[in-house]
């Protein structure tokens, strides 16, 4: 079958302070990138949508969901690392923001407080379900997030660093999987369809 992971839209940077978690909303510029996506896969017979259960994957989703006529199986490992974290700050401002982070990422690893083992456990275990859903020709999107999609990527080419690519927003990325368990990555970070507003 045939999997393609892209990452969600830009989001709003937002903070709270009242101890609720930090689970933005795409800006109007994301919500302009999310509609890029119908048209980026309008050579692929989609057969089934997943998406993380956070706002901004489901956002970035909902023009497909519109465009196909079914709404996304929503799949909580399907979560980023951040999931619970207070506040959001979108890659463009984390030099700023948190240079720290910023510089970690920059280096292919995640946040010191993240468990990379477990999260990547989970995540390669959510997308394989994805996988075992869809078996032969089908075609699987799948909506998430960078960590998400970085930590699958890196566990099939057997990268050690949990984020090898810089992921656009909506980037595309396809891996052929075959039943025999073979995971062949076809392309990462396909951005034509949204060059013009990254």
């Amino acid at each position: 079958m045939q999997l393609i992971l892209v990452r969600h839209a830009l989001p709003d940077r937002v903070a709270h302070d009242d101890g609720s978690t930090a689970d933005p909303s795409l800006t109007p510029e994301g919500e302009a990138q999310a509609g890029r996506l119908v048209a980026a896969l309008r050579d692929d017979r989609v057969d089934a949508l997943w998406s993380s259960p956070m706002h901004r994957a489901l956002e970035t989703a909902a023009p497909l969901a519109a465009a196909l006529g079914a709404e996304p199986t929503v799949s909580a490992d399907l979560r980023e690392y951040d999931a619970e974290g207070r506040a959001y700050t979108p890659i463009a401002e984390m030099a700023d923001a948190d240079p720290d982070v910023w510089e970690r990422m920059r280096s292919g690893l995640l946040p010191t407080h993240v468990d990379v083992e477990a999260f990547s456990s989970r995540v390669v275990r959510a997308v394989e379900d994805v996988v075992a859903a869809h078996p032969g020709k089908a075609t699987a999107v799948v909506v998430a997030h960078a960590g998400v999609i970085n930590a699958y990527l890196a566990s099939v080419l057997e990268i050690p660093r949990p984020l090898p690519f810089p992921l656009d927003y909506v980037g595309v990325s396809r891996v052929i999987c075959a039943r025999g368990g073979r995971r062949r990555v076809r392309t990462v970070n396909e951005v034509a369809h949204v060059a013009d507003l990254l």
